[in-house]
């Protein structure tokens, strides 16, 4: 497949706004870096990069009827937040709209907020390159580019860790597929850290 950027930029730019326009350009870059470190197709993470937020800014309504016709399984706790229907409506958007029907570049943008267990390379590219893009400046944000460059098993526990810590701060609700990727990740590095104790 031919990732053609152009029209895709023309089209977030009238979309979005100059903050967030940036925004999918600074992830785009970030993806295609980690790709590249980490073995994945560059142009591929840099298109799932772009348009991962395609749908950010558009009608709540507009947004939740995507989701609701994209056919896709979703969970009570994302029906019900708001700011996750976005990457549900995004990834539908982008298949029929862009006729995208690359599945791995769909999930990218579909588990870019809420992530799960078993993620593939590209879809942790996207979920860590839209934590750590350029213009990103949470505490600890230095922390994670630096773990993230180190090794992506790591980084994704650290990612899922400061999204439940997050919503649990700010009293929002917990879809089971972020738990299940937390759990995922934390056996991961576990046995990672056990056979490197054998040693």
């Amino acid at each position: 497949m031919l990732y053609d950027i152009s029209d895709k930029k023309k089209f977030l730019k009238s979309q979005l706004s100059q903050k967030r326009y940036q925004h999918s350009l600074n992830v785009a870059a970030e993806c295609r870096k980690l790709a590249e470190k980490y073995g994945e197709d560059p142009d591929k993470a840099y298109f799932a990069g772009l348009l991962h937020d395609v749908c950010k800014e558009m009608p709540a309504d507009v947004q939740k009827q995507l989701v609701l016709d994209s056919g896709y399984t979703v969970c009570r706790e994302e029906l019900e937040t708001r700011s996750l229907w976005h990457a549900i409506a995004g990834a539908y958007f982008v298949r029929t709209e862009f006729g995208v029907e690359d599945i791995d570049i769909l999930n990218s943008i579909r588990f870019h907020t809420v992530g799960r267990a078993g993620m593939t390379r590209l879809e942790e590219i996207v979920y860590l390159g839209d934590l750590i893009s350029a213009e990103r400046d949470y505490k600890d944000v230095d922390k994670m580019r630096k773990v993230t460059y180190i090794s992506l098993d790591a980084a994704m526990l650290e990612a899922f860790s400061f999204s439940i810590k997050n919503q649990v701060k700010k009293g929002g609700l917990i879809p089971p597929c972020t738990v299940e990727g937390y759990n995922f990740y934390t056996r991961l590095v576990n046995a990672e850290k056990s056979k490197t104790d054998k040693k």
